[in-house]
């Protein structure tokens, strides 16, 4: 995934715009019999309905995106902006989600994962996190747990954390970004 914190031109923080690039058996099944003009490619119309469908089924996890600004809780309204596109075999979901409520903040953490860890999130390995349009200074890390981390942690759950349902077993995974302004 490939994300954009997104800045108004007041330098207040308006939403964040996200690019998840799918693995191929996802993207191979999501595909799966929609009707293309040309075989093995698919137009931005031809893939609206399934984009439509993507964003509509992730509203109720919260789109995976948790942030908070100056320690307070981000909401976020529905995403806009929203569209899918398919390349070399994968599919990518592009949304923006703008936040309710855009605010300047001097901390903004942000974390993507899935609660229950069923789905697994990466950031891209360049260009992970980009600030757009961001007050000057302001000074951006992104965490991403090692392997030997994430190991660690699954090794310390036992098996509870795989048979309950509710569950945020997924956040000691996030990938973490953290963006300081003066």
């Amino acid at each position: 995934m490939q994300s954009e914190l997104v800045y108004a031109a007041d330098g207040s923080v308006s939403g964040i715009r996200q690019a998840w690039a799918f693995d191929d058996m996802y993207s191979a099944f999501a595909t799966q019999g929609l009707k293309a003009k040309k075989p093995g490619t698919f137009t931005r119309d031809e893939l609206a309905p399934l984009a439509t469908e993507n964003v509509s089924s992730l509203k109720e996890f919260d789109y995976f995106t948790f942030a908070k600004f100056d320690g307070n809780k981000v909401l976020f309204g529905d995403p806009v902006d929203y569209w899918a596109e398919y390349k070399n075999s994968i599919l990518t979901l592009h949304f923006t989600l703008p936040v309710k409520q855009p605010f300047k903040a001097r901390a903004v953490e942000l974390e993507i994962y899935d609660p229950t860890y069923f789905v697994d999130f990466g950031f891209a390995k360049t260009d992970p996190l980009v600030l757009k349009n961001a007050p000057a200074d302001c000074q951006l890390t992104v965490k991403k747990p090692t392997e030997e981390e994430a190991d660690t942690r699954i090794r310390s759950l036992g098996e509870a954390a795989f048979v309950s349902g509710d569950t945020n077993y997924g956040a000691m995974f996030a990938n973490k970004v953290w963006v300081k302004c003066p």
